[in-house]
């Protein structure tokens, strides 16, 4: 039986004009831990974001918890329960009521070695969060 747990670190820094965002530069850390069991994928995403130009800056850090857990019901379609979440800042968490966290059942489909999709229907479960929410990734795999 294989024991190996994936491990990754991907890094983003993104913008978003300001009629969108109230942060228009940031810095995301996504540390990625993930485990396929059998038919079954396990992934924890630990994440740190941090607002570079705009109003939460001063703010430092934040700790946002992700994971995922899925099933292979064939081998081209999957289907499991993501939950994606924001606790800020990550020295000391907001009062529950404050905090973002969103549940999402999704569908990921296998169509290709190169392809990524996944997509799903949120629901946020505090008032802080948006209470309804779409998501699709459409991704592609390059070879380098």
């Amino acid at each position: 039986m294989e024991m190996a747990v994936g491990l990754s670190l991907s890094n983003e820094v993104g913008y978003q004009r300001r009629q969108f965002s109230t942060d228009t530069w940031t810095w995301e850390m996504r540390p990625i831990v993930d485990k396929q069991l059998g038919r079954w994928y396990l992934s924890l995403n630990p994440t740190f974001d941090k607002s570079l130009h705009g109003q939460t800056v001063s703010l430092g850090f934040a700790f946002s918890p992700n994971f995922k857990f899925s099933y292979d019901f064939t081998k081209k379609i999957a289907g499991g329960l993501e939950y994606y979440g924001s606790l800020e800042p990550a020295t000391d968490f907001l009062p529950t009521g404050l905090q973002q966290h969103q549940i999402f059942p999704g569908i990921d489909l296998n169509l290709s070695p190169k392809w990524e999709v996944n997509f799903g229907l949120g629901v946020g479960v505090t008032r802080s969060t948006d209470h309804l929410i779409a998501k699709m990734i459409l991704g592609y795999r390059f070879d380098f």
